[in-house]
């Protein structure tokens, strides 16, 4: 299968795309670089350019008529840079997301594939039957800028598809709802290339490196068991094969959910997760066994727009996508660290390695 990945120089995109590559299908990047780095898409079909450049999307499809379906992870993801900067992420998440997809539509390409979050959902009561878990019919509470781009593109491609329901070939499109992605690539592929990055892992491993004097613990009055932020943090491989089982599953997911559901569907919201939570602390500690070191840590204000959190209810991906996680926090977090070891050297290899396929 040949399949249009956008963003996929990104750190959730490019590892797709080497997950893609290991089972037989051939990605084509599209990317504008501005954030992720050369060097991820190093030997592939790679486009440089904006998904909202209608005439380079046609050009893609032009010379790649056997493309079969669309990734689509091109976004801004930083929850403090949409709190400062709202416009920012309206006009590049959204905007440029809508002009993509009525550019899919124009060119008969009927499967999307949504990079979500699970930011868009209420933090559920403590107390309720099912603790912090939330499943996709669960309600929904984006906090943020970020998170309010990922649900209204949600919407708008539930609308889209809806429109299209009764024609001889709808427009159907699946969206993963993420929750935390952490780790690298298990054989140090790709993995985290911002230097500073703002998830707790990142911030764990700035400290273990001395970048950062002291890890902050970001709310310590949540109802959870510790205090802490609650968070379901799920291998980036897993995440990734998520995505592979997506594409080549998707008409079959479509088929089990209208038996599930007792009704044709165009649209599947499909939580990623492992199915449990872990809170900031206990990442915490898993990170310094891991490490073989103890960190200094401070308590600190929770962070504008930050939530409880909640963990998956992963039924429906088990189900309509035959996938399971398989990896481990401690996994993840080891993956990380070796990562680090070499990240530099991977980003910036010598020039004759990172010169990738022409579109």
């Amino acid at each position: 299968m040949k399949l249009l990945v956008t963003g996929g120089a990104g750190y959730i995109g490019s590892t797709v795309c080497t997950a893609l590559e290991q089972a037989g299908h051939v990605p084509v990047v599209l990317d504008s670089l501005v954030t992720g780095p050369a060097a991820f898409v190093a030997g592939r079909i790679f486009y440089q350019g904006d998904i909202a450049d209608t005439a380079l999307v046609r050009r893609i499809f032009e010379e790649h008529p056997d493309i079969t379906a669309t990734l689509h992870f091109a976004a801004r993801i930083v929850v403090s840079e949409s709190l400062a900067q709202p416009a920012l992420y309206y006009r590049e998440n959204v905007v440029k997301s809508l002009t993509l997809f009525e550019t899919l539509l124009a060119l008969g390409q009927r499967r999307v594939i949504f990079s979500s979050s699970a930011s868009i959902y209420d933090s559920p009561p403590s107390d309720g039957p099912a603790g912090l878990q939330v499943t996709e019919a669960s309600p929904l509470r984006p906090l943020s800028p970020y998170a309010r781009s990922k649900w209204m593109m949600e919407e708008v491609l539930r609308d889209l598809c809806a429109a299209s329901a009764g024609s001889s070939a709808p427009l159907r499109a699946i969206a993963l709802r993420y929750f935390n992605p952490i780790g690298a690539d298990p054989e140090l592929r790709t993995g985290p290339y911002l230097p500073d990055p703002s998830h707790v892992l990142g911030r764990l491993v700035a400290t273990w490196q001395g970048r950062q004097p002291v890890f902050s613990v970001m709310g310590t009055d949540y109802p959870t068991r510790d205090g802490t932020g609650l968070r379901d943090y799920i291998h980036i491989w897993d995440l990734a094969l998520a995505h592979v089982a997506a594409a080549e599953h998707f008409d079959e997911a479509f088929a089990q959910a209208e038996a599930d559901l007792g009704e044709a569907q165009v649209f599947l919201p499909i939580n990623v997760g492992t199915g449990s939570g872990t809170t900031v602390r206990e990442l915490l500690e898993a990170f310094q066994e891991v490490a073989g070191t103890t960190l200094d840590v401070q308590d600190s204000p929770r962070r504008p727009g930050d939530s409880a959190g909640a963990c998956a209810e992963i039924s429906r991906a088990r189900a309509w996508l035959n996938w399971l996680p398989r990896h481990t926090s401690r996994e993840a977090i080891a993956s990380a660290l070796a990562w680090e070891a070499q990240r530099e050297a991977r980003l910036h290899p010598p020039a004759t390695e990172t010169e990738a396929v022409a579109g």
